[in-house]
């Protein structure tokens, strides 16, 4: 389905260079131009405190008419982990914004500032989200928990609390590729998509039509869709594993989008779905079987459908993806992640990546719904 698609839109490409600012949003680009920049001035008329974005509304004055802007910021759980609340900006202040204009020339502009006009003090800036500590700080880190049986254990250890987020990376590439993205997987040089990964042409078309196009049509963003299987392992709000030994399974969830899970089974039943009513169904997290190898907790993926992007930066993959994961615990702060992904419906050969991901000591997964019931 997909390489029909993809030849379709290359065919009618329109190639355009464009300026990527370091920490845009890929679907914050694919909205708002980054070569328009805006200033307002004017009165805060309300402040919409929901999921995905925080929007601000402006009254700016306009020759002889006061003109309603909409400012869209970070997310309610990023700036509230900067320090601020629904609370912090209100009806009635006068604010001055420096942002950049929507593409579509509506009356929108993403907010890069917004200024207190009568006291200069910036207000829903972000931080560097420093809730998200490491668990000891700059001391040597523990060992790694274990069960009595002596596997490590994925998840927190008895009367403690903790996930994983802080990827090192959030682009899927192929080891050893040198290419640079932002952290949205844009790449900064067009010209280095055949480094990473070894595409099929229908696959490289469709995944250079995504990244011109600033990402746009990512479903995650555009329906709330899983991030499915890899990419969870990418994303800002992170995941936790709760070890359900009894019944041979794990729970894997989700910290963002609309909290997701799904189950590794590990008490080696076939690798297929629920005979009930899934079996022949291709599924966002697939049929994930895992297994021990040593201290490496070895999880096989089969059954996944093409409604997701298995990356950030678009790559694309059909039915025929077969996945291999690779978590072990080095440590009580680290957990390195390999996956090794054979599709030979989009790519040539079978291809791996990897990077790492920190514990979150003592917190539980943060609370971000997609769209907080928006229309």
């Amino acid at each position: 389905m997909l390489r029909s698609v993809a030849r379709s839109l290359a065919a009618g490409l329109v190639w355009t260079v464009a300026v990527i600012p370091l920490l845009a949003h890929h679907e914050i680009l694919a909205k708002f131009d980054s070569a328009k920049p805006q200033t307002l001035k004017g009165s805060v008329t309300r402040v919409d405190w929901a999921s995905p974005h925080v929007h601000v509304l402006v009254n700016v004055p306009d020759r002889a008419r006061l003109v309603n802007w909409a400012v869209e910021l970070e997310s309610p759980l990023d700036l509230e982990r900067s320090g601020w609340n629904r609370n912090s900006l209100k009806p009635g202040d006068a604010v001055t914004i420096q942002g950049i204009r929507a593409r579509d020339g509506s009356l929108q502009v993403w907010g890069n500032s917004i200024t207190l006009t009568n006291t200069g003090e910036k207000v829903l800036a972000m931080s560097a989200l420093t809730s998200l500590k490491p668990a000891a700080g700059n001391q040597p880190a523990k060992p790694t928990p274990r069960w009595p049986d002596g596997k490590p254990r994925l998840g927190a250890a008895p009367g403690e609390t903790g996930y994983w987020a802080k990827p090192s990376s959030t682009s899927l590439m192929e080891t050893g590729a040198v290419v640079a993205t932002d952290g949205n997987a844009l790449l900064k040089n067009i010209k280095d998509i055949d480094k990473v990964a070894p595409f099929q042409k229908w696959a490289r078309d469709l995944y250079e039509y995504r990244q011109r196009n600033f990402l746009k049509d990512d479903p995650m963003f555009l329906y709330c869709k899983p991030p499915g299987a890899v990419r969870q392992f990418q994303m800002p709000y992170g995941n936790q594993f709760l070890e359900d030994k009894a019944f041979g399974r794990i729970f894997v969830m989700a910290g963002g989008g609309n909290h997701d899970w799904h189950f590794i089974y590990t008490d080696g039943r076939p690798q297929q779905g629920d005979l009930r009513g899934n079996d022949t169904n291709p599924l966002y997290y697939g049929n994930a079987r895992g297994r021990w190898e040593g201290d490496t907790f070895v999880v096989d993926t089969k059954g996944l459908n093409e409604k997701f992007w298995i990356s950030n930066g678009g790559l694309p993959h059909t039915e025929q993806i077969h996945v291999i994961e690779r978590f072990t615990r080095t440590d009580m702060n680290t957990m390195k992640y390999e996956v090794t992904i054979d599709d030979p419906g989009a790519y040539t050969r079978s291809w791996s990546a990897s990077w790492t991901l920190q514990w979150v000591a003592g917190e539980e997964l943060p609370i971000s719904y997609c769209q907080d019931n928006r229309p």
